[in-house]
């Protein structure tokens, strides 16, 4: 665990500033350097040769970077497509909100039974746009207590969501 958080201590302001140099979106560039530490914790085992885990380690957060472009550009082409061809828009608008407000109802639910730390640290990222080094000086925790807390509380609300209808939801959102 003491070699992970000196990894963390030693590349996570330069992994940073890489991925924010690509997207230039705080919260997206926090959520990729929380991705790519994630995914050195889950492949820890599998790390051998110490040298190459910087190449390692900024590859991942290019990939993540790049991935995270493609999908908002397909997501913008999509839209674009969907309002240039109004298939049954009023119907579904209505159907949208309905299973809008049930997802939104449901993710409000699971929000409330996180716990205590982690719903404060979600609260305050997600929802007033804390950077997690403001809300680490704010809750006087880490800023690598937060990025855990914030994981958790993400991989809780993957796990636990009503995927038939996420699933729903965004086929309403991309296809009408």
């Amino acid at each position: 665990m003491m070699a992970y958080d000196k990894i963390y201590e030693l590349y996570s302001h330069k992994l940073f500033s890489f991925v924010f140099g690509i997207l230039k979106n705080s919260a997206d560039s926090e959520d990729i350097v929380q991705e790519v530490f994630i995914k050195i914790w889950e492949s820890r085992d599998k790390l051998g040769d110490y040298r190459l885990l910087n190449s390692y380690i900024f590859t991942i957060a290019y990939n993540h970077s790049i991935d995270l472009i493609r999908k908002s550009i397909n997501n913008d082409k999509y839209l674009d497509h969907l309002k240039k061809s109004s298939v049954v828009q009023e119907s579904s608008s209505v159907i949208s909100e309905i299973e809008f407000g049930e997802l939104s109802h449901q993710a409000e639910k699971l929000i409330m039974n996180l716990p205590v730390r982690q719903k404060q640290v979600f609260q305050l990222h997600r929802e007033k746009g804390l950077t997690y080094s403001e809300i680490a000086k704010q809750l006087g925790i880490s800023i690598n207590t937060v990025e855990n807390h914030m994981a958790k509380a993400l991989k809780y609300l993957h796990q636990n969501i009503d995927n038939s209808l996420l699933i729903n939801m965004l086929f309403i959102c991309l296809f009408v």
